[in-house]
């Protein structure tokens, strides 16, 4: 059964107890699990606002584009409290925020030359 399930044997016995306790409603999860925050909402806040209007350079960092290390750095230096990388980003979406990863550009490259090359390099093929 624990291979069926994909779990182990006591939690299956923890369901049956919670079902027979509860019937279906006891199987369901109850709100408020699940470790709190470190955060208050006010802390939390405050990070949904610098990430929309500020950068990592207002705060000395040498970037101009928000990442999950460097917000966990910025979040012990401004409020003494410290995340791990996964956490981070589960932070980041309850702001209502998506990871989205940044393509690099280049000012000093040549546009005109990337465009022939690569129509050179579909000639050859």
């Amino acid at each position: 059964m624990e291979e069926l399930y994909n779990t182990s044997f006591k939690q299956i016995t923890n369901w049956v107890h919670q079902f027979e306790q509860g019937g279906i409603e006891g199987l369901r999860d109850k709100p408020g699990r699940g470790r709190k925050s470190q955060l208050s909402d006010e802390q939390y806040e405050r990070v949904r606002q610098v990430l929309i209007n500020e950068t990592p350079e207002n705060h000395g960092f040498n970037t101009v584009t928000w990442t999950g290390p460097l917000l966990i750095e910025y979040i012990k230096n401004e409020f003494g409290i410290s995340y791990k990388k996964a956490q981070i980003y589960n932070i980041i979406k309850s702001l209502g925020f998506t990871y989205q990863k940044g393509k690099g550009t280049y000012p000093e490259s040549d546009q005109l030359a990337q465009e022939s090359f690569s129509e050179s390099l579909k000639k050859t093929n």
